[in-house]
This record gives structure tokens, C-alpha cells and sequence, in this order.
């Protein structure tokens, strides 16, 4: 079957790296149900249904929900035909869950956006990434890739790049290299409602003028006067690291 370009189909082909990516998911101390996005035509979910029968899948394209009842018929109550950005996972899923998948490549940077907004409900996220937002997401500061998604997403998980996948394990292969992560919730994070919304003001507002120092890109939301020697808002965005920026934002709060 055909991938669609418009949804950034790219099938894995490689059962070895399949079964690489479901065996890179850590067994939790309590029980979660693990939600895989985007199984197309199953390579992934054949090695998550042996370890995880009560799997759910979310798959947007109706051809590939139409493969998946076939080949899983066992598990058709398990599949549900949704884009996983608009679907209000309240609806489907109760309690902790841990996110696996393919990821479309096009659509991965506002999947680990939605992530981040149900974050409570998700300990542990492993997935197939472009190499290139893989290493984003794992950048540290003072590099060159580290960014907005860099900064919130290490704020509250481990982030760890675990192996590449050249694109000949693809059909059709796409033109980047691919990487899986795994993602685990860091524990005893203290980061309330308010200081969240505020530090993703900050971290958004100082990446998009990433060239600028912060007493410049941020001065719009800094009141009163700046003190010319302050270390932390002479800095350029990408030298802070995650606890500086808390630490920034905890000061324009207490402002």
C-alpha cells in the first residue's frame, strides 16, 4: 500500500528495529497503558501487542485503520480512527499512559507539544524522531540546536537519544536520518501551574530572538530597571541552562 505524502508516511520495513524500539519502553513502578500513535501497517504494533495486549492505537488514515482491523482483529475495539492532535485523550484513556510510536515527521514537533500538556498523565514517552529534532530535544546548553522544545520538555523529563535508523529501513525512504528517544518523567519535579505558563512565556520569547541577550529580547515583559552586571540576562538564550531558566523565571514572578 502506498504511503501518503500528506500525512508523512514513511514505513518501517525493518522488523529488528521495530523490535528494538519496543523493547527501549522502561517498565514502570505502577501500571500504564501504552498508546501507540500513527502503527500504520503494524511493523511496530506486532512487538507492543506481545508485551502490551490492552495496546491502544491511534491512526488517522482510514486505509491503515482498515489494514490494522484486519491484521489485529482481536484487538479492533483497541484501534481508533482520530488525529492524535485533536483528540481529547480524556475521552479514551484513564489514568498514566506511556506514548510510542513512528512519528510522523511533519506533525512531531506538536505531538511532543501535546505531550507536554498532558505531561501528568505521561511518565514515559519512546518514539522514531528526525535525527535532527532528536538532537534538539537532547541538546544541551551551549549548542547550537538547543531550543524552546530543548528547554520545556528537560524541565520536567530525562531526554535521551538512543539509537539512529538510516532511512533505507523506510519504505519509501525518507531524505533524513532518523533517531529514537526515550523520555522518562523526572521525579519530585516541583513546578506549579503559574511558574509553568510563565517559564514557557520566557523560553518562547527569548528562542524567538535567539541572536539577542536576554535584556534585550526579554525587556518586554521586565519590569522596572536591569542591572548592567546581572549574569543571567547578559547571557544569549542558548547559554542558560534548564535551572537557569526556572531561576529567571522565578524572579520575574517574585518581580
Amino acid at each position: 500500500m502506498k504511503a501518503k505524502k500528506s500525512l508523512g508516511q514513511h514505513f518501517l520495513n525493518q522488523p529488528s528495529i521495530a523490535a528494538k524500539i519496543a523493547s527501549s519502553i522502561v517498565a514502570m513502578d505502577s501500571p500504564c497503558k501504552v498508546v501507540e500513535i500513527g502503527p500504520g501497517k503494524g511493523m511496530l504494533t506486532q512487538f507492543l501487542l506481545k508485551e502490551y495486549p490492552d495496546l491502544l492505537m491511534i491512526e488517522t488514515d482510514i486505509k491503515m485503520i482498515e489494514v490494522l482491523r484486519d491484521r489485529f482483529s482481536e484487538h479492533e475495539t483497541q484501534i481508533i480512527h482520530a488525529d492524535f492532535l485533536k483528540l481529547n485523550l480524556a475521552e479514551h484513556i484513564s489514568g498514566k499512559f506511556i506514548l510510542v510510536g513512528n512519528y510522523p515527521y511533519n506533525i512531531s514537533s506538536q505531538i511532543l507539544f501535546k505531550m507536554l500538556e498532558n505531561r501528568t498523565d505521561i511518565p514515559q514517552m519512546v518514539g522514531m524522531l528526525q535525527k535532527e529534532v532528536a538532537q534538539r530535544i537532547s541538546a544541551n546548553h551551549g549548542s547550537k540546536t538547543y531550543g524552546i522544545l530543548s528547554v520545556l520538555l528537560q524541565a520536567f523529563y530525562h531526554v535521551e537519544l538512543l539509537f539512529t535508523v538510516s532511512p533505507q529501513c523506510f519504505s519509501p525512504p525518507p531524505k533524513v536520518q532518523s533517531a529514537v528517544v526515550r523520555l522518562l518523567a523526572k521525579e519530585n519535579v516541583v513546578i506549579d501551574a503559574l511558574t509553568e505558563k510563565a517559564l514557557k512565556h520566557v523560553v518562547k520569547l527569548a528562542f524567538n530572538q535567539r541572536r539577542k541577550m536576554l535584556r534585550n529580547s526579554l525587556k518586554s515583559i521586565w519590569p522596572g530597571h536591569i542591572e548592567p552586571e546581572d549574569p543571567i540576562l547578559n547571557k544569549r538564550p542558548e547559554h542558560l541552562s534548564v535551572s537557569d531558566f526556572l531561576e529567571l523565571t522565578n524572579r520575574l514572578i517574585s518581580l
